[in-house]
């Protein structure tokens, strides 16, 4: 493992491969706490999730749907905890890519990086889709192709901006959205429990071990993206002791709110299944059209919180990338004055636009939660090999981590039984060009070795 990749121990002017070229230029500054760092693992789990899965979970496993998200919570519980160890002992930005790169090498490196980056385009352009979806309760032309296209322009637009100008303005933003999505979500489900059982027994539905591997799959993508809050690492004030906290805080707390939120949702909708907008149309049983609205004002705030932490997190992934020199080097390029990765940042919201455009929810949830299945699994190898090659590391050790590490990978497993042929050929597609990103490297590696006068 090179020093630069882990936690070192050496002086600061020394550490993590610090030279004094890259002193010279500007740097990214550590401007997030650790409640920032929660509210930023908040911000990128609960988004689009909870407001579009329910209606899928309960069509798959009808009233049986609720033990699935038990079911969720402890598997991604035990990667999570991986997670937490893996991350603690980096201090630059990357999060999975960079751990991959640590533990297995440059090729699985940018293979990771790359998996890492499809389910971050892939998630934010399923929470784009499901914003226009809930914008549709106040405005039905927002479904049109145009008017829908100018919504997701000006969606992304602003979010591009405000992280362009600066992290702590950025992080600052995530953490009030994140506060925000919270509250209608505590107001339905304090109202709505008062009004579970008026749905009667429900529409029976036949489950299938099938039906369950999908629905816990579906639900890898609501309890999911809590990765893309390790990747601005390098802007964290103590990443080693607040990356556990907030990954195991924003898991208890996604933990209570999802499953009591589906519980309300088939207990009082007679078919939640039959609805793209579950929630509004639970809220609206029982609040009338006002509990419909501000349902819809929740989701809207929730999912454009959630593009605000992914237009955080996910630039910091190609900036590390191009600062390993794994990419074109104007991808590292920092901003002097506002000290952010502007153009990994534009280039991400160019992206997550184009994919909104042509994209639409349910086939962005599938696509995104296969990929961070292989993200996780592989994030679960790296703590094994982590802790063979780095035993004595100043980090979180995870009780029990090799058993848990393994039993992550046979979860992660199981659930991509459940992958479409579309999303294996997106999958084989994205390997390819990871393969062609680390020949371009090794043969610009080798050219630059043989001009070396050394």
């Amino acid at each position: 493992m090179r020093p630069e990749d882990t936690q070192a121990t050496e002086p600061p002017s020394l550490s993590f491969g610090a030279s004094t070229a890259r002193q010279a230029r500007p740097e990214l500054v550590r401007a997030i706490g650790r409640w920032s760092l929660t509210g930023l693992v908040l911000n990128s789990i609960i988004g689009s999730g909870i407001f579009g899965l329910p209606s899928l979970v309960a069509g798959l496993l009808g009233r049986a749907g609720i033990y699935a998200y038990f079911i969720a919570a402890v598997g991604i519980g035990v990667i999570m905890g991986c997670f937490a160890e893996v991350a603690s002992q980096f201090r630059e930005a990357g999060g999975p890519y960079l751990y991959a790169r640590a533990a297995f090498g440059r090729l699985m490196g940018i293979q990771m990086g790359w998996l890492a980056w499809l389910v971050r385009l892939s998630a934010s352009a399923a929470a784009a889709n499901l914003f226009t979806v809930y914008l549709a309760e106040f405005w039905p032309r927002v479904r049109e192709p145009l008017p829908r296209a100018a919504v997701l322009t000006v969606l992304v637009g602003i979010l591009a901006a405000v992280n362009y100008r600066g992290v702590a303005r950025g992080a600052q933003f995530s953490s009030a959205f994140a506060v925000a999505k919270l509250v209608p979500l505590a107001v339905f489900i304090a109202v709505g429990i008062f009004f579970v059982g008026q749905a009667g027994p429900g529409v029976p539905v036949a489950t299938t071990a099938g039906g369950w591997l999908e629905a816990i799959l579906v639900l890898i993508f609501a309890f999911g993206g809590f990765e893309a809050a390790m990747m601005p690492m390098a802007e964290a004030k103590d990443p080693r002791r607040d990356a556990p906290f907030a990954l195991f805080m924003g898991l208890l707390i996604c933990a209570v709110v999802y499953t009591l939120v589906q519980w309300v949702v088939q207990g009082v909708l007679p078919s939640a299944a039959g609805t793209d907008r579950p929630l509004a149309a639970a809220a609206r049983q029982f609040l009338g059209p006002p509990g419909a609205v501000l349902l819809t004002l929740g989701a809207l705030i929730s999912l454009y919180g959630y593009l605000g932490g992914q237009t955080l997190n996910a630039p910091r992934l190609i900036y590390a990338f191009a600062e390993r020199e794994d990419f074109p080097a104007f991808f590292a390029t920092v901003h002097p004055r506002f000290r952010t990765p502007h153009v990994s940042i534009v280039a991400f919201a160019v992206l997550v636009w184009a994919l909104a455009v042509v994209g639409n929810f349910r086939w962005n949830v599938m696509l995104s939660a296969v990929a961070r299945l292989f993200t996780y699994s592989l994030v679960c190898g790296a703590l094994l090999v982590l802790r063979r090659k780095q035993p004595d590391a100043v980090a979180f050790r995870l009780p029990f981590g090799t058993a848990l590490a393994v039993l992550g990978i046979a979860f992660s497993l199981a659930l991509v039984s459940r992958m479409g042929r579309s999303e294996l050929l997106i999958l084989l597609a994205t390997a390819v060009v990871a393969l062609l990103n680390w020949s371009w490297v090794r043969r610009r590696v080798s050219d630059t070795s043989s001009r070396s006068p050394y």
